[in-house]
């Protein structure tokens, strides 16, 4: 407690001189109720009347990407150039497949199961292009029956 007061009911008798005297200084047409400084459109200086108003500055946006739209003529956009087929993808034969997933006896069910997410990464169907989704598919298939079947092994 400060001078017979808590120091809550001190602070808040210090802002309300305050604001009486902030209130005493300013002008009536530049005061709202309850604040204690003017508001920023009335402190800004070099703004226009109209941007002041903000439905005046969304109209005034409008008007000037209207105006950019209007100089710059319209052209058509590139075409998108024509997707190449990855060497990879061209690959779809058992043996080129098992060669580059390189299976060994070594191999544990983690490894395996590392090598099955490397080459989903890079050739899942969702990843390629809709052309070339058939040999991604095949692959892919190809590559799950390779290491299914060495799962099956270690299971053994």
């Amino acid at each position: 407690m400060l001078f017979g007061q808590s120091v809550f009911q001190s602070v808040l008798d210090r802002l309300k001189a305050e604001d009486e005297t902030v209130e005493e200084n300013a002008p009536a047409s530049a005061r709202v109720s309850g604040l204690n400084s003017g508001l920023a459109f009335n402190v800004m200086e070099g703004v226009s009347a109209s941007s002041a108003r903000p439905d005046r500055a969304y109209f005034e946006t409008m008007e000037f990407a209207h105006e950019k739209t209007a100089a710059a003529p319209l052209t058509p956009p590139e075409p998108e150039p024509e997707p190449v087929m990855p060497d990879y993808l061209a690959h779809i034969t058992a043996d080129d497949i098992a060669a580059e997933l390189d299976i060994s006896a070594l191999d544990t069910v983690q490894s395996l199961s590392l090598k099955r997410r490397a080459f989903a990464k890079k050739n899942h169907p969702d990843r390629v292009d809709p052309r070339f989704r058939a040999n991604a598919t095949t692959r892919m298939t190809t590559a799950n029956l390779l290491i299914d079947k060495a799962l099956r092994r270690l299971a053994r």
